[in-house]
């Protein structure tokens, strides 16, 4: 297992880099993505970057003014990756990954070499604290995109996973230049007409079980086209179910494919999302996880609401 240290030294002897986020990627995964690729550049590094799906039209100032390099790449990292499927159709470059740097305590270990502290907010967190290591400079661009990250990883700090460091990083980085209020503002209190079109659908849809103590919502293909949203639109919505009163566990099931179905399973304490979701092959944090099933919308559903009134009982 590799430390900051050891990550550091590791980036410091390689050039031709390529960086991988995990597909439907979020503020984490791609602030670290561009913040890495911006130090790594600056310490006069060749850098690619890709991802499995498109970046999100509220994230792409994290790349304005990045200059990736056209080679073939001779190392490979990635960041906020728990396991190499969430690569996507990447996947097949999850097998030659030299360095994995996450924050998720389930990682499921596919890189020559992994850095991983799942006492982290963020795979930001981390990456704050490299790019000192590395001898480069926290620019007020590469704070931005630093921010984001802690940001969109802790709710805004709402969350129980931002510890005293995960503010005191956040301090240092608007100290940096990072635009704190225009990314908090962007990230959660800026919507899209279409975004409201599918919250109001959200909203009607939701159902509850257990008593009232699991809430759940379905986003279907149709219902994402119908509304006209887009992935950036999406980011945000698992929230929603977790923030009805009386509410331990909100899930949320995405249709992704011809009977796969991503659910996005948020908990709050006691109740654990990271040990529901693992049942079925999936892993995150305790109080946000993941899991995905290839069957019908009803088969999925049935299958995780069965597992968290299980886990409730269990309380």
């Amino acid at each position: 297992m590799a430390d900051l240290q050891r990550a550091a030294e590791l980036l410091l002897g390689w050039d031709n880099i390529l960086i991988l986020s995990h597909r439907s990627p979020d503020g984490d995964t791609l602030g670290s993505a561009s913040a890495l690729s911006r130090a790594l550049i600056a310490l006069g590094k060749s850098v690619q970057f890709r991802c499995a799906d498109e970046i999100p039209e509220k994230f792409a100032y994290m790349f304005s003014g990045v200059r990736f390099g056209d080679f073939e790449p001779e190392k490979i990292v990635s960041v906020d990756v728990a396991d190499k499927a969430l690569l996507g159709t990447l996947e097949p470059l999850g097998e030659k990954v030299d360095l994995a740097i996450d924050h998720h305590a389930t990682h499921r270990f596919f890189a020559k070499e992994t850095w991983v502290d799942g006492k982290a907010a963020a795979a930001c967190q981390l990456i704050a604290k490299l790019i000192p290591a590395l001898g480069a400079e926290i620019t007020p661009e590469i704070a931005d995109c630093l921010y984001t990250g802690i940001s969109t990883d802790t709710g805004c700090f709402k969350y129980p996973n931002a510890t005293p460091e995960t503010y005191r990083i956040a301090a240092d980085l608007i100290e940096c230049g990072a635009h704190a209020a225009d990314i908090n503002r962007v990230m959660f209190d800026t919507k899209s007409r279409a975004a409201i079109e599918l919250l109001k659908r959200v909203y009607s849809d939701m159902e509850f079980y257990c008593d009232g103590r699991c809430a759940v919502l379905c986003l279907t293909k149709a219902m994402i086209a119908e509304t006209g949203a887009k992935e950036g639109d999406l980011d945000g919505v698992a929230a929603i179910v977790r923030q009805v009163e009386g509410v331990q566990f909100g899930i949320t099931i995405r249709e992704r494919g011809e009977n796969e179905y991503k659910v996005s399973l948020r908990a709050t304490e006691p109740a654990d999302a990271a040990a529901v979701c693992a049942q079925f092959g999936g892993g995150g944090h305790k109080g946000a996880a993941g899991c995905t099933f290839f069957t019908t919308l009803e088969e999925a559903k049935t299958r995780i609401i069965a597992a968290c009134g299980d886990a409730l009982h269990l309380q």
